[in-house]
């Protein structure tokens, strides 16, 4: 990008030292953000309440909600590499973030129908509608600052926050609608505020100048390969196999909602397993052909990227337990109806955390605003709606809540510790991957994997007096409090790790193609992580809820023992690479 696009933005007005345009694309993630979080948080919970409760769901078996979770899950990271390659090659960033935010207010509003059929198309809308928006967000971060590479990371930290602040009054607020108002205000309020950031968005073109427009058809350019590399094109028996694998996976993916909630299934359960397999056969096949055609640097600099993102698997796997098992831990298993000073003392918690971040978030609003209404007013003005509605709700809470004597904790709320811990710690995570104590890629895997384990071993001790196959208990809050601050830490040890190696490690011409395999780590480790969480009845049912989470403290420990003890191994594999 030219120095021209840049300085175009400079001229407006600096904000926090970025240009202004970085915060329309920060409250524009956060919407986004707001409605994915918001309606997640409640979808598991919202189909397995009881239609006898007073806010009636829909009374699905746990197993079946958590299938189409991990369904929906999956195909939620597995969209991106479509929706970026479309943006890239036809019709430009700008474009794909408005068709994808439009199509998820679409879904949101489907779902707030609550019907089957509009569930399943609202469903299908997010899922389409996320593959345009999430990965062109980057791209246009990324093309903002080509000039200056240098502001990139801070110019990330900022957007980073900006998901964090969606997440967590996505969560609280859409939760709170939906379990104490009704369920489609919940699902609905996601889809208004992603409306309003698609507007946002679109009337603050002037700010981008010609970043992020239809791209021009690309001219042929010169590859320059370091010393001893070679080029390894795409053969004809690469291209089978992937087709093959995708053509699997597809069948697989959408045989297991259909079996468990439709009983229509589109293959038997042996033959399903036979696909699994078959899948991992293929995977690994296609893998290894194309890694031991390159030059030996390369080669072992990707073998590192598979080791890394073998283990990713392990850690969302467990860690997206938070959107299925622990938000049924924490419905039905966790003493939530508080009287008297517990009440109290967590309604002024609940103050405290809900007013001082949406304070902070009003501030930076204002500073945009004076930097920008005479150059975009319209999307200021639909911001300030934005946010006067988003206050209006948060005093309706306010107000409800201090009003009533005693107040049941609504399962989402414990949703936003996540959001609330990863704002509390990681500028001291920051801190630590700046100094002379910054560890090795493994070590850090490792402890992310260590601590995630520790987090589920406090529900292994909070579950441990819950009868075998009991269906309901009332245990203490502070074990999912405890759970999710370990988690936290955790992923601050592992999750900005990974794409950050994956761009390091590979190539540029290589690592689309990586890029996809990582994204398809996380995409089974989500999948993976609903349909063990899945069996919670089964294993209650059968020994109990404490080894039901003894599972998800003893693999991530276990991974996590393993990648250190392969330090050295993947040190050497990454040729210097740090």
């Amino acid at each position: 990008m030219s120095d021209k696009n840049f300085d175009l933005i400079e001229q407006q007005g600096s904000v926090l030292g970025h240009p202004s345009g970085l915060f329309v694309l920060f409250f524009t993630e956060m919407w986004e953000r707001f409605s994915y979080y918001g309606m997640r948080a409640l979808l598991v919970i919202f189909l397995i309440s009881s239609m006898d409760d007073p806010n009636p769901g829909w009374s699905w078996e746990r197993e079946d909600a958590l299938s189409l979770l991990g369904t929906y899950a999956l195909l939620v990271y597995l969209t991106p590499i479509v929706g970026g390659y479309i943006a890239d090659q036809i019709i430009g960033y700008r474009y794909a973030v408005v068709i994808g935010a439009l199509l998820m207010t679409i879904g949101h509003a489907s779902m707030a129908v609550e019907t089957p059929m509009f569930l399943y198309i609202g469903i299908g809308f997010l899922i389409i509608g996320n593959g345009f928006f999430k990965p062109n967000m980057t791209s246009i971060i990324s093309k903002m600052y080509d000039s200056h590479p240098e502001k990139k990371d801070g110019a990330y930290t900022i957007f980073y926050m900006g998901v964090n602040a969606g997440a967590f009054l996505g969560i609280m607020l859409c939760g709170y609608l939906g379990e104490k108002v009704g369920w489609s205000f919940g699902f609905g309020l996601a889809g208004i505020f992603m409306f309003f950031g698609m507007l946002q968005f679109w009337f603050a073109s002037p700010l981008f100048g010609d970043i992020g427009m239809k791209p021009e058809p690309k001219k042929a350019e010169e590859v320059v390969l370091e010393a001893g590399d070679k080029f390894n094109p795409f053969t004809l028996v690469d291209k089978i196999l992937i087709g093959g694998f995708a053509l699997m996976s597809l069948l697989w993916i959408f045989n297991d909602p259909l079996t468990k909630i439709g009983e229509m299934p589109l293959v038997s359960e042996g033959m399903a397993n036979n696909i699994l397999a078959a899948m991992g056969i293929l995977l690994f096949t296609i893998l290894g052909m194309r890694i031991v055609r390159y030059a030996p640097v390369v080669r072992d600099r990707m073998i590192a990227v598979a080791i890394f993102a073998f283990f990713t698997v392990f850690f969302w796997a467990s860690f997206e337990q938070a959107a299925g098992s622990m938000s049924i831990f924490a419905k039905d298993y966790t003493a939530r109806a508080l009287e008297g000073s517990a009440a109290s003392t967590f309604k002024i918690i609940d103050l405290i955390v809900t007013i001082l971040p949406l304070l902070i978030i009003t501030w930076v609003l204002g500073k945009l605003f004076s930097k920008t209404f005479s150059r975009i007013s319209l999307s200021n003005i639909i911001l300030g709606i934005s946010f006067l509605a988003i206050w209006a709700i948060v005093l309706y809470k306010v107000n409800r809540e201090f009003s009533s004597v005693g107040t049941e904790v609504p399962a989402t709320w414990f949703g936003i510790l996540n959001s609330l811990f990863i704002i509390m710690f990681a500028p001291l995570f920051s801190r630590w991957w700046e100094s002379k104590y910054n560890p090795s890629a493994a070590m850090k895997y490792g402890f992310g994997l260590i601590l995630l384990g520790i987090g589920f071993y406090f529900l292994v001790i909070g579950s441990g007096s819950i009868p075998q196959g009991a269906q309901t208990a009332q245990v203490s809050m502070m074990w999912l409090v405890f759970a999710y601050l370990f988690h936290t830490l955790g992923e601050l040890c592992l999750s900005p790790v990974g794409l950050s190696y994956v761009s390091k490690l590979v190539p540029g011409r290589m690592i689309a193609f990586m890029f996809g395999v990582w994204y398809l780590a996380i995409a089974a480790g989500n999948k993976l992580a609903h349909t063990m969480g899945g069996m919670i009845d089964q294993i209650t049912a059968e020994s109990s809820l404490s080894d039901f989470f003894m599972i998800f403290t003893v693999v991530p420990i276990g991974a996590g023992v393993l990648i250190m003890l392969l330090n050295p191994l993947l040190k050497k594999l990454m040729h210097g690479v740090h």
